[in-house]
């Protein structure tokens, strides 16, 4: 049984005195004992001066006391008729009451020249007596007995639980406790006087402990039941929201005020995104050594200011949603223009992205900016299945089938957009819905209202300016004005953080060759080909370069 390999190990562990060998003669018998002494016999018998105030039974001076051993040297051995097998016995002191001190001792083991034979050394108070008898270990022998009595005590103990309690499984537990507390306590203490009847008790009472807690918990688990909603004892369908939205909690977390906004989205995108090092420095347009440093640091910010999980004090919401919003957007991003590997899209993140945000949106529905980002993202992926042709290739915005594009999703986030800027204040991500919104409602490419987009990026560029919306605004300026007007805004951004970008040389090789110069357009779009992450997009500037050849 598994008691009994918890015993074994236990038992191994068991400390006792060392005491001196003794050559035992053919035919001599051994002591045997019980039990160590209890704790009350320890505290009540003080330890003398001298070695003949601690005698064995017979008149053998104690463990630890030098002297003379052999057939005359003057300790007697006496038989008390118990067979001994070979050289092994048991510690024969005898204790106040009659009890005897359980353990191997002095004499009883033959004197094994070799080099197995370790000689101790042991300090003496004085008087000669072993110093700290109690925490001396001994070497375990074969008659070791407690192991022993456990085995064939525990049966017996198991029957009676199980004839009193009726309860097989639960009895079986109960004698497992009782005999690992055995090994415990009687090895420190010695084993009692009756210890069948201390292991019953002992077992009953763990058993009877078992039976209570478990009705206590019963009473709880009913009283908790009692206070619950009969609703609310039904599993929710499986399209249902969770009660708790632990993965928002993640989100704010994430961008607690203790970190700065770089870091902010940077651990984000790592914890609750689920991007990669790579995938977030190719978003920041930072090296990938420096990202994964500062998320290393801002995981190290977070635990040094104690943040919690928890939802945000009301003064703090605008400014962590608004970091909240900027790390969706940016996983959206990742998900419908992957930056690097295989495939053009990764459709789990942009589906994560619009889940968090639509969970969002429902709690904060007045919000008008959550309500924008939502609509960017539905009328953005419903040209997803027109972007991608049939081997993977990317299909530029004026060549797909419109037909492909997804009409309940522009649908859906047209309506969100209207109602948003019809009761909540402009922000950005309500200005980039609405240019989404004016290519999604072009028959075709060549009808885009591209004046109100380009109105539409300025205005832009006014609430949140930055290097990718002025690139975006050089596209629609080249198509409102003539491609030389879009040339001389690109030429801005030579200089800043989109130097050196694929897309920044992307628009000037599109914008070249609508001023006619395909030389000068096709050697930009093999550098930019050159310096793509993802493959279709590579191939994609490659076909373009090669078209121009």
């Amino acid at each position: 049984m598994v008691a009994t390999c918890r015993l074994t190990c236990l038992e191994r562990r068991a400390s006792g005195e060392v005491p001196d060998a003794d050559l035992r003669q053919r035919g001599d018998l051994e002591q045997s004992a019980r039990g160590r002494p209890d704790r009350a016999d320890r505290r009540g018998r003080r330890v003398q001066r001298g070695a003949a105030r601690l005698r064995r039974a017979g008149g053998e001076p104690g463990p630890g006391v030098p002297g003379p051993v052999g057939p005359h040297g003057g300790r007697r051995a006496r038989g008390h008729g118990r067979p001994l097998p070979g050289g092994e016995g048991v510690r024969g002191l005898v204790l106040r009451g009659g009890r005897r001190q359980r353990g191997a001792g002095a004499g009883d083991r033959p004197v094994v020249p070799g080099p197995a034979v370790r000689q101790r050394t042991q300090r003496r108070r004085p008087g000669g007596v072993a110093a700290d008898d109690r925490h001396r270990r001994r070497p375990l022998t074969g008659d070791d007995r407690v192991g022993d009595l456990l085995r064939d005590l525990a049966p017996q103990v198991l029957g009676a639980l199980v004839r009193r309690y009726g309860d097989f499984t639960r009895a079986e537990d109960a004698v497992q406790e009782a005999l690992l507390a055995a090994v415990e306590t009687w090895t420190a203490d010695g084993v009692p006087e009756h210890p069948a009847g201390w292991l019953r008790t002992v077992a009953a009472r763990r058993y009877v402990d078992q039976v209570r807690a478990d009705a206590a918990r019963r009473r709880r688990e009913q009283a908790v039941l009692d206070a619950t909603p009969r609703d609310a004892l039904f599993a929710p369908p499986p399209d249902a929201e969770p009660a708790h939205d632990d993965l928002l909690e993640l989100l704010f977390l994430c961008c607690h005020p203790a970190l700065g906004p770089s870091a902010q989205v940077a651990l984000t995108l790592r914890a609750v995104g689920g991007l990669t090092t790579p995938e977030i420095a190719a978003a920041f347009l930072v090296p990938e050594k420096t990202m994964g440093q500062r998320i290393v640091r801002a995981k190290q910010r977070l635990r040094e200011a104690g943040a919690r999980f928890a939802p945000p004090p009301e003064p703090e919401r605008e400014p962590r949603l608004a970091v909240v919003l900027h790390v969706l957007y940016l996983i959206f991003n990742e998900g419908y223009a992957a930056s690097s590997g295989p495939a053009l899209r990764r459709v789990d993140l942009t589906r994560q992205a619009i889940r968090l945000t639509r969970r969002l949106h429902r709690r904060l529905p007045a919000d008008g900016e959550v309500a924008g980002l939502l609509a960017l993202m539905l009328l953005t992926e419903a040209r997803g299945p027109a972007r991608t042709g049939p081997e993977g290739e990317l299909v530029p915005l004026a060549e797909q089938d419109r037909t492909r594009w997804d009409g309940s999703a522009i649908a859906e986030g047209t309506a969100l957009l209207t109602d948003a800027l019809s009761t909540a204040p402009v922000g950005p991500y309500q200005v980039q819905a609405a240019v989404a919104a004016v290519h999604a409602e072009a028959p075709s490419a060549e009808e885009t209202d591209w004046p109100q987009i380009l109105g539409l990026y300025e205005l832009l560029e006014r609430l949140a300016p930055g290097p990718a919306v002025t690139l975006n605004r050089a596209v629609a300026l080249g198509m409102v004005r003539g491609p030389a007007a879009g040339l001389d805004l690109v030429r801005e951004l030579a200089d800043g953080p989109l130097a050196g970008h694929h897309r920044l040389l992307a628009v000037r090789a599109h914008l070249l060759e609508r001023a006619g110069e395909r030389a000068a357009a096709a050697r930009e779009w093999r550098e930019a080909a050159r310096l793509a992450g993802s493959l279709p997009e590579r191939r994609f500037l490659v076909r373009q370069a090669a078209r121009l050849v």
